[in-house]
């Protein structure tokens, strides 16, 4: 990490000494670096059926980096449509709470997810600034698979065949980019998204279901090519 912000670094010296002109209207924007997808998690209390909601449980979700691929398209010189996709993205689910109800927190599962997000980003400064920061609006699909469960929720809960509904929400977005040259711009931004999924899992006492207010902070840095 510490020689991609070298790399930014050196990056914003050079444009800021050639002065190079940023993108017009018709130009598309490749870019490719890292994005992590850090979750501001919140779940409702687990509700096991037949018996309610257990007071102080809920789930917690880790972080994840991946592989950005973004391209941007220039509506005019200010504004521009991106559309966010990346690797998939793995996460750890993990139970919290139940040790108080006399069993084990355990690793639940893991899954897989893919963000498709689509932002109009507006660029407020003048195209002879290298320096162009942007901010954004926009909407994200959040597309949930390959669910499964851990040994350790197996033996512990009897866990089996985690479920989680797909998410819609909006998205905010902010950062700047630095333009190199006439192809070449070095990027750093992020996204808030708005995130929820309804999970559902099968155990030995019975099905147990939550909400999950995942909303990510979602950080991108990368290179940026212009065509």
């Amino acid at each position: 990490m510490k020689t991609v912000f070298k790399a930014a670094t050196i990056a914003v010296a050079m444009a800021a000494a050639q002065g190079a002109m940023a993108w017009e209207a018709g130009d598309f924007v490749f870019r490719s670096g890292a994005v992590t997808v850090a979750p501001d998690d919140d779940s409702d209390q687990l509700n096991l059926d037949g018996a309610g909601k257990l007071p102080g449980t809920g789930v917690t979700v880790d972080d994840d980096t991946q592989l950005m691929l973004n391209i941007m398209y220039m509506a005019t010189d200010h504004i521009g449509v991106e559309v966010l996709g990346a690797t998939p993205f793995k996460h750890t689910i993990d139970t919290k709470g139940l040790a108080d109800l006399g069993l084990a927190d355990v690793k639940l599962a893991t899954t897989r997810h893919l963000p498709p997000t689509v932002t109009a980003v507006w660029y407020p400064m003048e195209s002879s600034s290298s320096f162009q920061p942007f901010i954004g609006l926009g909407v994200n699909y959040t597309y949930f698979f390959d669910e499964d469960v851990s040994g350790a929720a197996k033996d512990a809960l009897g866990a089996g065949g985690l479920d989680l509904d797909d998410s819609w929400g909006l998205v905010g977005r902010a950062g700047a980019d630095f333009i190199i040259d006439d192809c070449w711009s070095v990027h750093a931004g992020v996204y808030y998204m708005n995130i929820e999924t309804d999970a559902s899992v099968n155990t030995a006492l019975g099905k147990v279901t939550t909400s999950v207010d995942i909303n990510p902070w979602v950080y991108t840095i990368g290179l940026g090519y212009t065509f």
